[in-house]
């Protein structure tokens, strides 16, 4: 039985007919005693037949420090081809697992033991691929079910790889057929051992694996994106092996992949491909053919998150800076031996790139750039942040080069820092302060002043703002006017009501401001102007103190102390800016906003500009004019006369335009009109006669002289349906009877107190209690009369009505009203004694009667 199932042993032959040394007849002996167990029809007789096998393997080996280990792996080399190994490779496609294990074991066994493992690759091969591989991998298991058995197998594949060296070479095909079909093993642990193999495949052959190299690259970009980590960062090494010693042709197939890698969320993923793409800058065949498209993948690593990768990156590239400089050396004779120092202004001379990493990127720019500007616009995030920070880390190296690439670099900034994330807006501006410390001022502002003069948007002033910021101030200096200039134009200075526009506005001028220091002493007025505008528009919307931070600046750069002191400079001209339209203003303009944002900051500067102001405010608030800009105008110069002695009246010269204010501006506007449009004009009217009146500045006779005229007016504007207008109309009326010295005509005196006494009715209490107080104060001018006699009949009407207010629900009119009849009693005590004691019976409570009673009979007998 035994010779027909193993032909091989079944005819023993001598030593001397074999060749066979002693050791290895022994050895041949010993197996074929136990190989007919392998052929067992039971499953435990094989298995015990392969047990025995591995325990007469191990124990064959030599122990003795002295032996030779040469001559044992000789003695084994025979039996292990011819008795061993065709048994072997059969069992491993045995029924039973466990026989299989045991058969792949004693291989491995066999292969490390033997003096030649090469002569057993011809057999091994095939039958590995036999169970690795598939004939149609996408659709079929591999033979071997068993994950962990396959995971042995490409383990024995890797050993024989190892084990052989160069004269794999002829089995590569095989090796290769099994490879593709492991790569997409279910099992991750094969896959990470099938990249180390296919790596240690392609060192191992590196004459003849290029012509088999490309076959693996599918399987392995299929598996780029596993799951595990692990097996990414061992595709990504293996990748990175096989071209390097197999075909570059793959490598265009390969960087998207590792392009989509370095967005891995695992740090070793990302600093494997920095590692590889490194690895084949400096060593690949034919990298000079694909620089341009490794470059940026290495350059990318400079923005790692993890400052392990980015110094990792950094390092690679130094060496292939160094290494591209000692190979081209010839050709950069002259720039290494006049080595150019770095340029006056380089953001960072202490660690400025080398010679050779500056002309790489300058040699492959130009086919770099498109595809970074197509990138930038990218629609998914994190490609539109890696292409910004790579445009940055380009930018540095290329230096002055940029120019050539200008125009389109320029579009590209322009669309980047529109995008919505904040990462990728960062960076460009980055890079548009990179291309203004490089570039001439004169060159760029051309291309950039044209597109906002075309379409301003906040992304423009961004770019213009960045590149300001990173342009030498001496190269800035001859052109701070003019960028002044275009900034204040009333296209770009209100091209937009958004608050970004605004902010990227105030971001040009504080770029200005703080490279240009003294130089815009000159471009002042232009740059007020521009702030001017950015405060009327946004302050409301959370500029207002960046914009007086950026105020505060500029005044430091002209020389003044503070930004009041900076509009006092400036107000002059400022006024001529907003008047040279004030006849179009409507309530929507935006130079009423600007004269507000003026008015509020000059203080004292706008005592002296009166002669222009009082013009602008005449016709502005003719009745003609727009209401909703009345309105507002009227609030702002009310703002203004309520400080007027630190502001209007500064230089106390405010009473020589007084008539202007009152007949031109205040009497038009307290006409009454339908409307309620009308009525609230009317209000904003009374307020500002109100706030010039109380503001103190002016005198007593002035304010007799606004009373001779616009008294009837506001007794008219006492029956407005405004509460507040009835409220600042008695106070108006209370302050011109206490300014009022002189002889008062009895018939208009008369016509006042009836209007003050319907406001006792008044819907509000705060309303009727200025009217009580105006009363009061009336009753004491008529005391002050002559000729009293001329009032008696007007004040026994008044006691009367007064009377009536003294039994009132609310306790504080009743207060009031008491205190203006005891204020009025002295005019004619026994007629208000007599009007008294008439309604004393009437009231709900006598309290109040009797304490004006009480307080008449303390009163000096009348003379």
């Amino acid at each position: 039985m035994a010779a027909l199932l193993v032909p091989e042993a079944a005819a023993p032959r001598g030593p001397t007919e074999t060749g066979e040394t002693t050791e290895e007849a022994k050895l041949s002996r010993s197996l074929s005693r136990l190989l007919p167990g392998l052929e067992a029809d039971s499953k435990l007789g094989r298995r015990r037949a392969l047990e025995a096998l591995q325990r007469a393997l191990e124990a064959a080996q030599p122990e003795a420090p002295d032996a030779d280990p040469d001559a044992a792996a000789a003695a084994f080399q025979g039996p292990w081809v011819h008795l061993l190994l065709p048994r072997l490779l059969r069992r491993l496609a045995d029924p039973a697992e466990g026989c299989r294990t045991l058969a792949v074991h004693l291989l491995g066994l066999g292969l490390r033991r033997a003096a030649r493992p090469r002569d057993a690759l011809p057999r091994l091969l095939p039958a590995l691929a036999a169970r690795l591989a598939s004939p149609e991998p996408a659709r079929r298991p591999p033979p071997e079910a068993c994950e962990e058995l396959r995971l042995a197998l490409v383990q024995l594949l890797g050993l024989a790889v190892r084990l052989a060296g160069a004269a794999f070479a002829p089995h590569l095909d095989d090796a290769v057929r099994a490879l593709r079909c492991t790569l997409l093993d279910p099992f991750a642990a094969v896959r990470r051992e099938s990249c180390e193999c296919a790596a240690g495949l392609a060192r191992a052959t590196p004459d003849h694996f290029h012509m088999q190299s490309e076959s693996l690259i599918g399987p392995l970009m299929q598996s780029i994106s596993h799951q595990h980590w692990k097996v990414r960062v061992a595709v990504i090494e293996a990748t990175g092996t096989v071209i390097q010693f197999g075909s570059g042709k793959s490598v265009d197939d390969v960087l998207p992949h590792f392009a989509q890698r370095l967005f891995d969320d695992v740090p070793q993923v990302r600093q494997a491909v920095t590692r590889v793409v490194g690895g084949w800058l400096l060593s690949l065949r034919d990298r000079y053919s694909f620089f341009h498209k490794l470059i940026p993948l290495l350059l990318s690593g400079f923005h790692d998150e993890i400052p392990e990768i980015a110094c990792e990156a950094t390092s690679l590239w130094e060496q292939v800076g160094l290494q591209w400089q000692t190979e081209n050396e010839e050709d950069l004779k002259d720039k290494l031996d006049f080595a150019s120092p770095p340029p006056a202004h380089h953001p960072s001379p202490e660690s400025r790139p080398g010679l050779g990493c500056r002309e790489l990127v300058f040699r492959n720019l130009s086919k770099i750039l498109p595809a970074i500007w197509h990138d930038i616009a990218d629609w998914v995030v994190g490609t539109r942040v890696k292409s910004a920070q790579l445009l940055a880390v380009l930018l540095l190296h290329a230096e002055d080069h940029i120019t050539q690439h200008l125009e389109p670099m320029l579009r590209a900034l322009l669309r980047a820092c529109a995008d919505e994330e904040a990462a990728v807006v960062c960076s460009c501006a980055k890079s548009a302060e990179l291309v203004g410390n490089f570039v001439s001022p004169e060159v760029f502002l051309k291309l950039i002043l044209s597109t906002l003069r075309k379409s301003p948007s906040p992304s423009g002033l961004l770019v213009l703002a960045s590149l300001i910021r990173g342009c030498p101030r001496e190269a800035l200096q001859p052109h701070v006017k003019g960028i002044a200039m275009e900034l204040a134009q009333a296209r770009i200075c209100q091209g937009s009501e958004n608050r970004l526009y605004g902010e990227r506005l105030l971001q040009c001028v504080q770029a200005m401001v703080s490279v240009g220091r003294e130089d815009c002493r000159g471009a002042g007025e232009r740059l007020l102007e521009v702030l001017v505008t950015v405060l009327a528009l946004w302050g409301p919307e959370g500029l207002g103190d960046k914009v007086q931070e950026t105020l505060a600046e500029l005044a430091a750069v002209e020389g003044v102390d503070s930004s009041q002191d900076l509009f006092r400079a400036h107000v002059s001209p400022l006024l001529e800016w907003l008047a040279a339209s004030h006849q179009d203003w409507t309530g929507h303009s935006v130079e009423l906003l600007q004269l507000d944002v003026v008015l509020t900051h000059s203080g004292p500067a706008l005592g002296e500009a009166l002669p222009q102001l009082v013009p602008i405010l005449r016709s502005c608030l003719q009745p003609a004019r727009d209401p909703a800009m009345r309105l507002r105008l009227f609030s702002t110069l009310t703002g203004v006369l309520l400080e007027a002695p630190e502001t209007v009246d500064s230089q106390g010269q405010l009473h020589g335009y007084l008539d202007t204010l009152i007949q031109d501006i205040l009497v038009p506007n307290l006409q009454w009109h339908a409307g309620r449009t009308a009525a609230a004009i009317r209000t904003a009217a009374v307020s500002c006669l109100w706030a010039l009146v109380s503001s103190g500045v002016l005198s007593d006779g002035q304010i007799q002289d606004v009373q001779e005229i616009l008294m009837p007016q506001i007794l008219t504007t006492l029956e407005e349906d405004s509460q507040m207008t009835r409220l600042i109309s008695c106070q108006i009326i209370n302050l011109f009877l206490k300014t009022s010295n002189g002889v008062i005509d009895p018939d208009k005196c008369i016509k006042i107190y009836p209007e003050l006494l319907k406001r006792l009715d008044d819907v509000s209490n705060d309303v009727r209690l200025a009217a009580t107080s105006a009363l009061v104060t009336w009753l004491q001018r008529v005391q002050r009369e002559a000729s009293k006699c001329c009032y008696e009949t007007s004040i026994q009407h008044l006691y009367r009505e007064l009377l009536v207010y003294l039994d009132d629900p609310e306790r504080t009119v009743q207060d009031a009203v008491l205190e203006a009849l005891k204020a009025g009693s002295v005019l004619f005590p026994d007629l208000l004694v007599k009007e008294t004691e008439a309604v004393l019976h009437k009231h709900r409570s006598p309290s109040h009667c009797e304490q004006l009673l009480q307080h008449l009979q303390a009163l000096p007998p009348a003379q």
